[in-house]
Parts: C-alpha cells; structure tokens; sequence
C-alpha cells in the first residue's frame, strides 16, 4: 500500500523510506476511547502496491470526545514498531492484505 503525501509523514527506517498516517477524525469508538489509536504504514510512491502495516498503539486518539489526556505518536515510536514488524515477517513490497501489529497492551478501555 502506498500512503499520500498529503497527510501523512515520512521517515526512514534502516534505509528505507516509509510515509506514515493517523487518521484525522476518530472512529466513533477511537473518539469515546473504547479502542485505541491506530496508525498505518506504507512504502511511499511506489509502482506496485505493497502490503501495509496497520498497528494498534496502546494510547487514546488524540481527537476523542471525553478529554482523556493522549500522548504525540512520535516519530521514534513508528519506527520502532516498523523494526518490530519487519522482524515478525511484515514485507511491504510484498502483496497481500495488511499486517496487523499490535502495542496495545495495557489500553483500558472506557465505558
């Protein structure tokens, strides 16, 4: 999956050039804080569409509805998690459908 530039920020991990988005908006259960903040990541400007990593922090969205404090996703943050990935088979040249990775240990969900 190739993400846009606009709206989305680029960084390389290792050499390589990825762009990554958080999603402007929250989803309805992102706003009232029962999931977390989700982000995606893709290699940018490529020809063939590749497979892209979708992870799933353990922080809020930064948008949501009932004022809970979120920490920034830094950039510090995402290559981390594009290094973890990489190391439990995320390929982003490869195709296929995205590759969930998940930091959301410790979420305590609102209700």
């Amino acid at each position: 999956m190739t993400l846009n530039k606009k709206g989305s920020r680029r960084i390389i991990v290792d050499g390589i050039a990825y762009r990554w988005r958080i999603r402007r908006k929250p989803s309805y259960t992102q706003g009232l804080c029962w999931t977390p903040l989700v982000y995606a990541v893709g290699i940018p400007d490529s020809d063939r569409p590749g497979r892209a990593l979708v992870v799933t922090t353990g922080l809020p969205h930064p948008g949501n509805w009932v004022g809970v404090e979120a920490e920034p996703v830094r950039p510090a943050h995402v290559a981390a998690a594009i290094k973890e990935a990489r190391a439990q088979g995320w390929d982003p040249s490869a195709p296929g459908s995205p590759f969930l990775f998940s930091q959301a240990v410790g979420f305590v969900p609102m209700r």
